[in-house]
């Protein structure tokens, strides 16, 4: 090398995996003046993004796994954006005999979270840090910024949580939509469970939507209702998008496209992971579960083919006296049915954080979903707030100022679950979460007979109400009673 020549500049941050989430994600990166190398299995794909995007910044493309990682400055800094699962496995090992302690692998996929409690564990003793981070948004969120949820090490968050937070979504330009959700994998987790809440937010607007088609609004109507509900409360960008699709006409035909689109909805896990997951730490998420099942139920062609042959009910249409009446009741148990569905997210949260020795702090979750991601919505202000101000919470609908509204609208909610069972309108969503509010605030449920019918056929022994322990009745006997 002679005097005048001097060595290229290394790579602050690295990107593996350039389709569309990888290659948007490393343009934002360079957007923000961070010096990026990329890298995709395919060589292909990295000229392409080079070819379509290099003037955004600084680009350091390899066509090597070697040649990616030696372009980038220790400690590295490597993001991961490949398919969840044994891709994933493939590209760390890879990797990991190029690296050394101190660099940071971050897998911004949607692994899911025991699969990266797994690599962190299995990487740990290599003194390479491994984080998993969730991240919600989109393609356009990894472009413009999205929210942004790592787990990991306290030390992988000093190294590559700044950076993380230049490019995440900015609430009012000052509050980074990113913050360290606890080890391992914590990041994960929580963005599992932001996919679930968004499967309930998603099902509980598309049974607005049924409900104002039955009572007679068209299309058109419903989008202005959508668009007039988004000013308010309900503000958020679920609700946003659902007026404009409800306004987009079919290219090919003219008619709304709404009515041209199968009514089958697919799924890609997330929301399966949080029922199950719930389950599994005794989490009640009924409107999330209803929701997933609802998705299940669509797609289940065979079984709706029989069922519009066989089974008879109500012809789905609702006749009222008073249309804006309605419309206002759809509205108000739109928002308690919301209400739930987050309330049993953060619930599992919760839960999940204390039987994995996380420790997340709920306010931050909600904090960094305000902006940038799917289910951001105004309600979330109000759920990090009340979160900041009592961090042992037992649940969000029992807030201060979340239990008198819900008092209010309860009205409201109850006459629009009765109305969809009165006409045929499947609603198990608004259904499940008004189940699940009343099982919550009664002072007696039937849990009492099921206890009394375990002890009958399993002595599975039952609890008193006025004496401590467990207890089991000799049924086949004498019925007398004897402690367990």
């Amino acid at each position: 090398m002679t005097d005048t020549q001097q060595a290229p500049e290394l790579a602050q941050v690295g990107v593996v995996g350039m389709a569309v989430m990888g290659s948007n994600l490393a343009r934002n990166f360079a957007r923000h003046g961070y010096r990026v190398a990329i890298f995709n299995r395919t060589p292909a794909r990295t000229d392409a993004v080079i070819a379509a995007h290099g003037d955004e910044g600084t680009f350091l493309p390899a066509h090597s796994i070697e040649e990616f990682v030696a372009s980038i400055a220790e400690p590295r800094r490597i993001i991961l954006m490949v398919q969840a699962g044994d891709p994933t496995d493939a590209t760390i090992a890879q990797l990991l005999p190029l690296l050394s302690p101190g660099d940071v692998i971050m897998d911004g996929g949607n692994a899911h979270f025991r699969d990266t409690i797994r690599r962190e564990s299995e990487i740990a003793s290599s003194g390479i840090h491994f984080v998993g981070c969730g991240i919600s948004g989109g393609e356009y969120g990894a472009l413009t910024g999205p929210s942004i949820m790592p787990g990991g090490t306290p030390e992988s968050y000093q190294l590559l949580g700044p950076m993380l937070e230049d490019i995440a979504a900015q609430v009012d330009g000052t509050e980074p939509c990113c913050a360290w959700m606890g080890p391992n994998g914590a990041g994960h987790f929580v963005k599992m469970i932001h996919n679930g809440i968004e499967y309930s937010d998603m099902q509980v607007i598309g049974e607005a939507w049924m409900l104002l088609r039955a009572a007679g609004l068209s299309n058109a109507e419903c989008a202005d209702v959508f668009a007039r509900w988004n000013t308010g409360d309900l503000d958020s960008y679920l609700i946003e998008i659902t007026s404009e699709v409800l306004r987009q006409k079919d290219p090919r035909t003219g008619a709304d496209l709404v009515d041209v689109i199968k009514d089958r909805a697919g799924m890609k896990g997330t929301g399966t992971w949080t029922v199950t997951t719930a389950l599994e730490l005794g989490a009640p998420v009924n409107g999330i579960a209803e929701a997933v099942f609802a998705r299940a139920t669509s797609s289940h062609d065979d079984l709706r083919a029989v069922a519009q042959q066989t089974l008879a009910g109500p012809v789905a249409e609702l006749p009222l006296g008073d249309r804006e009446e309605f419309v206002e009741d759809v509205r108000q148990a739109l928002w308690c049915s919301k209400v739930i569905a987050y309330s049993q997210g953060f619930d599992e949260i919760r839960s999940g954080g204390k039987a994995f020795g996380w420790n997340i702090r709920i306010a931050d979750a909600a904090s960094i979903w305000r902006d940038g991601c799917i289910i951001r919505a105004k309600l979330l202000e109000r759920i990090r707030a009340e979160y900041d101000a009592d961090p042992g919470l037992v649940s969000f609908m029992c807030a201060p100022s979340v239990a008198p509204e819900l008092a209010e609208y309860q009205g409201a909610w109850r006459r629009v679950v009765a109305a969809a069972v009165t006409a045929g309108i499947g609603a198990p969503a608004f259904s499940a979460t008004l189940a699940y509010y009343d099982l919550a605030r009664a002072p007696r449920v039937n849990a009492a007979l099921t206890q009394a019918q375990r002890d009958f056929f399993g002595s599975h022994t039952y609890e008193r109400i006025d004496i401590d322990g467990h207890w089991h009745l000799d049924w086949s006997g004498d019925r007398s009673e004897s402690p367990a």
